[in-house]
Parts: structure tokens; sequence; C-alpha cells
């Protein structure tokens, strides 16, 4: 319900993230495997990771504890800028900010799901002697944390004055989406790493810290903010003495977690290593040519390529849930702090969900929970729909009765248990057939698409409520109200606009009935895909 559900999503969702609790990717590698590229000379084929690695015998994940820590840390600070974006659309249609400025603002979320342009890039260049992925861990986050403490001097006059001077939506697009941008960059390196900070034997447990990290960062990025930052929330239950602003402003929020990013990104430039002994000699490319050739090779890989049309489609059933219902309620007078408040509750779902459900993903066929998942969302598309048609009608003077945010309370535990469901089996197809040889690049590649299935329609979406919302000029009969300009004249000539039909409810309807013709259809198809074998999903590269 958050406008920002579908970023958070590709974390994961995406989100970015990378989102199940015990992955087994230990299966051995086939004798022969299946060349995307040019053969190797005299037909060597390459294994996941080096036969010496599964030499070393098992390793508990106790003895990986602190990395372990480490990577749930680094998620945590992933999900700040993340959570951070996916509040200011509040903020901006509490400040009666249109659905054309909200659809160009959801452009801060596509870096994520542009990331694969630079993927590369950062798997190929690095400096030995620091480390491949703290060459690029590290100057991100110094430059996110210093942007970040720069920009608290700024966003209150980019947010407006509420005196006449409104949002400048295009610069606080522009700002944001460079946050977007470190934080996805940032997220490249992570996921890279993973794959070689733990063991073989471990390495599933990097995509819970990427589920529960990036739950807990959006949570105080958004969640915490929004009531921090609300004066009515912070004098009803943080205060003595009513004060007229909450306890935090924006400005203050990006400072201090600027400073937290400093200080733990020179932590982590100084104490710890990159595992030389769990990185294989053959994961090195010849160069950045290399790399995109390589790229270029996987996607033309008839599986991958089936994937990437099929998962970059599969959410347009959702796209007018997620992106405009959370605003549509705050449009309707739900304050936007109440909304946050309400998703309070929602955190431990969110971090026991993903260990509940990868019991079932953590199998060869992790797709068939996406499968199940998929009609029990798009239904709850239509009822958030009557939810928000619902809401003016029990609106009071001192607000909303308690029965209508239990009603909303539950209606987004029901949509977390089926958008986690459907994240988690993702993520772990995602990490099953990822190739380690190229790690963060291949990866990267299959998380970024599945980002973009969410966030085009999020984008569309938004962008075609005005012009589906049919109103008419009411006291001035001549008058239309189909453009901006015509609302202004029908306003000079004594009427109002008022609305007929909501561009949100067709938009409802019209993506419902586009989701289970894609279930039907598609579905099975989509399912089909963890079928395959692994040499199907494995990309070779000449030396």
């Amino acid at each position: 319900m958050s406008p920002a559900i579908a970023a958070k999503e590709g974390g994961r969702q995406r989100r970015a993230g990378s989102h199940h609790h015990c992955l087994d990717v230990r299966s051995e590698a086939p004798p022969a495997l299946a060349l995307c590229g040019d053969g190797l000379p005299g037909g060597e084929a390459e294994a996941l990771l080096p036969a010496e690695a599964g030499s070393r015998g098992s390793r508990g994940c106790r003895a990986e504890l602190g990395s372990i820590l480490l990577l749930l840390v680094l998620y945590v600070l992933q999900g700040i800028p993340l959570g951070l974006a996916g509040s200011v659309p509040l903020i901006l249609q509490s400040k009666s900010a249109s659905y054309t400025d909200q659809a160009f603002f959801s452009f801060v979320f596509w870096p994520f799901s542009l990331k694969l342009l630079w993927a590369p890039l950062v798997d190929a260049v690095y400096l030995r002697g620091f480390g491949r992925r703290k060459s690029w861990l590290v100057p991100t986050q110094y430059v996110l944390g210093l942007f970040m403490i720069y920009m608290s001097t700024q966003v209150d006059l980019l947010l407006g004055d509420g005196e006449g001077r409104g949002p400048d939506v295009v610069a606080l697009t522009v700002t944001f989406f460079l946050f977007e941008f470190l934080a996805a960059t940032q997220d490249i390196a992570v996921d890279g790493w993973a794959l070689t900070m733990l063991s073989r034997e471990n390495v599933g447990y990097a995509s819970t810290c990427n589920s529960v990290g990036q739950t807990a960062g959006y949570f105080l990025g958004n969640v915490l903010f929004l009531a921090l930052e609300s004066a009515s929330f912070c004098n009803k239950y943080l205060r003595f003495q009513p004060q007229p602003q909450g306890i935090v402003t924006l400005s203050d929020f990006l400072f201090f977690w600027g400073a937290v990013f400093l200080i733990t990104t020179t932590l982590v430039a100084l104490l710890k290593k990159e595992n030389k002994e769990l990185t294989p000699t053959k994961e090195e490319t010849k160069g950045i040519t290399d790399t995109y050739r390589l790229l270029f090779s996987i996607i033309k890989m008839p599986a991958v390529l089936t994937f990437c049309l099929l998962i970059l489609t599969a959410k347009v059933g959702f796209s007018a849930a997620d992106a405009v219902t959370g605003l549509k309620l705050v449009e309707e007078g739900v304050p936007k702090e109440h909304l946050a408040l309400l998703a309070v509750p929602m955190v431990p779902l969110q971090i026991i969900l993903p260990l509940i459900i990868s019991k079932y993903t953590a199998g060869p066929q992790p797709l068939n929970t996406f499968y199940k998942a998929m009609p029990f969302r798009l239904l709850l598309g239509l009822e958030f729909a009557f939810l928000v048609w619902w809401t003016p009608k029990v609106k009071h003077e001192g607000g909303f009765p308690v029965y209508y945010y239990v009603v909303v309370l539950l209606s987004y535990a029901l949509h977390q248990i089926t958008l986690y469901s459907m994240y988690v089996a993702i993520m772990a197809f995602n990490a099953k057939v990822s190739d380690p040889l190229i790690g963060g690049t291949y990866m990267t590649l299959l998380n970024t698409v599945s980002n973009l299935g969410g966030n085009w329609p999020s984008t569309v979406a938004l962008w075609l409520v005005d012009p589906l919302t049919v109103k008419e000029c009411a006291g001035a009969r001549e008058q239309t109200c189909g453009t901006t300009v015509a609302a202004e004249l029908c306003t000079k000539a004594g009427g109002s606009c008022v609305t007929t039909l909501d561009g949100y409810y067709v938009e409802s309807v019209i993506c419902v009935i586009l989701g289970f013709g894609w279930w039907f259809l598609l579905g099975p198809k989509f399912k089909k895909l963890q079928d395959e074998g692994q040499t199907s999903w494995k990309c070779k590269r000449t030396n």
C-alpha cells in the first residue's frame, strides 16, 4: 500500500534487494556446462567455485556470525535511502501535489531497475590491494553520507514553505534519484561481496540479511521518520507540552544518517578484509568490455531471456494497488503519520515472513509459491479499491474510528503476506540460478529485471490517474474541468470541479483483469523455468 512498494520490493524489492533463509546452492556442477559465448579451450568446464573451496570442510553459521552481521548492517543502511524516498510521496500528497507530479517523482525508484547498466563496471574495475567489493562499497557510502549531510541544509527549501511556494518536484526528484543511484551501486557491491564473504554452506543467509536488513532500514527511513516528523503524533504520544512541529525534520534525519554512513564506512574500510580464500581466481574478468560482452551473452540465453520477458509483465496487475492506494488514502483525509503508525505492527511480520516462506522456497521449485500467491494479491487490489471508496464514508470530525484502522491494518497484513510470498520466491530463484563467476553482475541482472517489472507499471499507473479521472464543473455549466486551464476557468466562473469518475477505480479493475490474464496464460510457462537444468543458466567466457 506504500507508494514506494515497488522499490522496496525490488531491493529489493530491490530490493532490492536475496530473500530466503536457507537456500541450497551447493549442487555440483554438471560434467558439461552450456556455453553462452565461445567455448573454453579444450572444452574446459568451470565449476561454480573451485574444488578446493569444498575441501576445507563444512563451516557452521556461528563461525561466520561476524560476516552475517556485517551484511545485515550494510543492507540496513541500503534501506535508509529507500525509506526516505518512500516517505516523500506522502509528504507531497499532503501538500496537494498532482498525480502527474507523483509519477515524475516515481522515477526516483528507477536506479534499482537500471543498475544493470553500470553493474559490469562495478564487477570489473577495482583496486586489487583494497578489495574487489570494498573498492566500490567504501567510496559509494562515503559519497552517500556526505551528500546526505549537504542535503540536510537544502531539503527544507525544496519541500516548500506552505505559504504560496509549493514543493520543487523536479529538484526533489533529481536529489532523491541521486540517493537511489548511490544506494543501487552499494547494492551491487554488497550482493557481489555476499557471494564470497560467506562459505558455500552459509551463502543462503545472505538473502536473509537482505530481506531483514532492507525491511529494517526501510522502516527506519520511512515509518519512524514520518512518525517523528509529525507534530500531532509527537504531541500525542511523545511530549508533555505540545509543539508546532515534530521531534525531527527531514533535514535532521538526513544529517543523522549521513553521519552514521560516514562512521560505519570508516569502520568497514579499516577493519573488514575481503575473504581471499573464498574468492575463485576465475571470478575475475578481463575488463569492462569483457564483462559487458558476457552480460549480453547471458541476456541472450533462452532461459534468461524468457525469465526477463515474463517477469517484466508479471506485476502489471498490482500496479494500481501498490502505487496509488496509499496516496489515495492520504487524499481522502487519512493522516500520513497514522499510515506510518499502522505499519509498526507490520515490522515483526515483515521480518518473520521471509523466514517462514523460505521453508517453502528453499526446495527446487520456489516459483510455485509465486504462482500460488499471485491470485490472492490480485484480489486484494479490488479490496484496496473498496477501502478507498469506503474511507470518506466513515470519516468524522475527529478523524476516523478505530475499527477503520483495524480494517486497514488487516488489509495491509494480508497484502504483505502475498507480497513477501512472491518476493521471497523470486529472490530464492534468482539466488539459485546465479553464477558467482561474474558475481554481482549475474545476480544483479535477474534482480534488476525483477525490479523493473514492478517500477514501470507503477509509474504508468500514477501517470494515468489524472487522464482517466472524469470531472465536471458544478455551478458553471458552460465550463469543463478537462485540463488545468479549464479547471481555473471553472473556478473563475463561480463553479467548482467535481469528480464523477475516479481514474484510480478504472485502473484497479483493468489491472486485476490483466493480472489474471497473465496468471492463466503465462503463469504456467513461468513455473516451467525452474525445471530447466543448471546448464541452462551457466555462462562461460573465453580466456
